[in-house]
């Protein structure tokens, strides 16, 4: 079966191609529109289609729309309810479900050739649960927790995967929403709602819960396998911040109350989960899963003996969710994620081209990841552009900054750069068999989704990487996997002692992801990056950048 994944209604619209049962390609339009997150989550902009990342899915298997077999959206609009009847103040949402229903349609229109008739809504929580349970390894009989703002009329699902089968076995009905009380304290906060929570995760490191017990007045499990959380009167709490207002410790203590109650609540229903399957793995999906501190309380302190979590869990995956459920429900076996590096790249010839189209110098060294860890260890911000770009939102050894983690000062560096504000942490990627004895956490952690205590004696050989709360959200490394980045690491350990790098994402403020070459070359002229390794090639600022003979 040849099935294209859909996720369009609300937010960061992705494709994702899977062929009989594998995942051949997935990517977010993000990435070719150069729209952060594709559009706002408004009914307005419902009708958008991720049309560039579908045909490069199609492209990168050598398909055609009249090629497939089928196509998967995520969201059924037959299970709506209007918004007033779910207890939400949407009063466009009709028009949501109106854009929802006509689909197949516009997906014809921006795929010439395809059947409208081939196109099967899939409800939207069972498309992340089983981007999660079909994705993971290892995972052929587990359960599954989906939490994230809303679906058709529910904001989470609890189910059971076995064998090729998703049993679902509870959902919580809205308007009670985790993923919507977070998105509330975040507009409260002076962020934007549903693109900056991970903002307030960081924020609440640098408070204390000292409005726990209120909070727990509004949002609490019930026992059941379901939670209460809906009309949180934030304001009560703290004032409200501007966009351009400095936070206070008001609104730290607010984040960090709002942080504990989400992971009270998360914990509970792993264990009333737990309770009714007896697993000894559970996946996570939803947005609510991209809370990697909550993921880890959850993995310490919860019943499972293994917590996967979708790299991509937000509302993209589901476009690979719901491939990945026709395709069992077809009889296909769904193979699991050999890992995130599901978008494009280009060849090094192709590469080469762009540069020389560019008319910047380069050079192409011997070994580009021992030229790396050289200008690491002499403290060089590098951009690193290699191989397949990344699905989902963490840049992992694809298209990333990366810096010397033994200087306090490259925390502050790296956030200038960027344009981001100061209290945001950088990530640490680190040698998969060095990690132990550096970072105590869930191992291993290839996706950077969960946080982990940094050891006393490594706190102060690398502090760019140290969180306020002596916390780290790592990225594990393994060579057969990820060989190229393994070699820059174990050569920057050679020259320094450290088997760590600072890594964050490669792009700047406001802007997604560094994808195609043209963005790597636009982000390292805009902004204070001391060299650019893309693909085999080194591009370097300062003396370099004089008339010169390329390549």
């Amino acid at each position: 079966m040849r099935i294209l994944g859909i996720n369009a209604l609300f937010h960061d619209p992705s494709a994702a191609l899977v062929v009989d049962g594998r995942t051949v390609a997935a990517a977010e339009e993000e990435r070719f529109s150069r729209r952060k997150h594709g559009k706002r989550p408004v009914p307005f902009s419902a009708w958008e289609l991720p049309e560039q990342a579908a045909a490069w899915c199609l492209r990168r298997a050598g398909l055609r729309p009249q090629d497939l077999d089928a196509v998967a959206y995520s969201y059924d609009p037959a299970l709506a309810l209007p918004a007033d009847e779910l207890g939400l103040h949407d009063p466009w949402d009709h028009l949501r479900q109106t854009y929802a229903r006509e689909a197949p349609g516009f997906l014809a229109t921006a795929l010439p050739g395809l059947d409208p008739g081939l196109v099967r809504f899939v409800p939207h929580h069972m498309a992340h649960a089983a981007s999660g349970a079909f994705a993971a390894d290892g995972a052929e009989n587990s359960s599954v927790l989906v939490l994230d703002g809303r679906g058709e009329r529910a904001s989470h699902l609890a189910a059971r995967r076995v064998g090729d089968r998703l049993e679902p076995l509870y959902a919580q009905d809205l308007p009670h929403s985790l993923g919507l009380v977070y998105e509330e304290l975040t507009a409260h906060l002076g962020f934007l709602r549903s693109s900056d929570e991970f903002k307030v995760m960081a924020l609440a490191s640098h408070g204390t819960p000292r409005v726990l017990s209120e909070l727990r007045r509004y949002v609490y499990p019930t026992g059941d396998g379901g939670f209460r959380a809906t009309g949180v009167p934030w304001h009560e709490f703290c004032p409200p911040r501007g966009a351009d207002e400095p936070w206070t410790a008001a609104h730290a203590d607010v984040a960090a109350s709002a942080q504990a109650v989400l992971e009270e609540t998360l914990l509970d229903l792993a264990r009333w989960l737990h309770g009714r399957t007896h697993d000894t793995v559970l996946t996570l999906a939803g947005g609510v899963a991209l809370n990697c501190v909550a993921n880890s309380r959850i993995a310490r302190e919860g019943p499972f003996a293994r917590v996967w979590v979708q790299p991509a869990a937000g509302d993209a995956g589901t476009a690979l969710g719901s491939a990945l459920l026709l395709a069992a429900g077809a009889g296909d076996d769904p193979e699991p994620m050999s890992g995130a590096d599901l978008g494009r790249d280009w060849s090094d010839a192709e590469i080469g081209a762009w540069l020389k189209t560019a008319g910047v110098p380069f050079e192409r060294p011997a070994d580009i990841a021992a030229t790396v860890a050289e200008a690491l260890a002499d403290n060089a911000v590098v951009a690193w552009f290699q191989g397949r770009s990344e699905y989902g939102p963490r840049a992992l050894g694809h298209r990333s900054l990366l810096a010397h983690p033994g200087h306090a000062g490259n925390l502050e560096r790296l956030n200038d750069v960027k344009g981001r504000e100061q209290f945001r942490p950088v990530a640490p990627m680190v040698l998969a068999e060095r990690a132990a004895e550096i970072f105590d956490g869930p191992m291993p952690s290839p996706y950077m989704l969960f946080v982990h205590d940094v050891a006393p004696a490594w706190r102060e050989r690398i502090p760019a990487v140290v969180h306020v709360d002596g916390t780290a959200r790592i990225q594990t490394v393994d060579a057969r996997r990820e060989p190229l980045v393994s070699r820059m690491l174990t050569e920057f350990e050679r020259r320094t002692g450290l088997p760590v790098v600072v890594n964050t994402s490669l792009n700047t403020a406001g802007r997604p992801m560094v994808d195609d070459p043209r963005d790597a070359l636009e982000c390292f002229g805009s902004s204070p990056v001391d060299l650019l390794a893309i693909g085999p090639y080194a591009v370097r600022r300062g003396p370099l950048y004089r008339d010169g003979e390329g390549g």
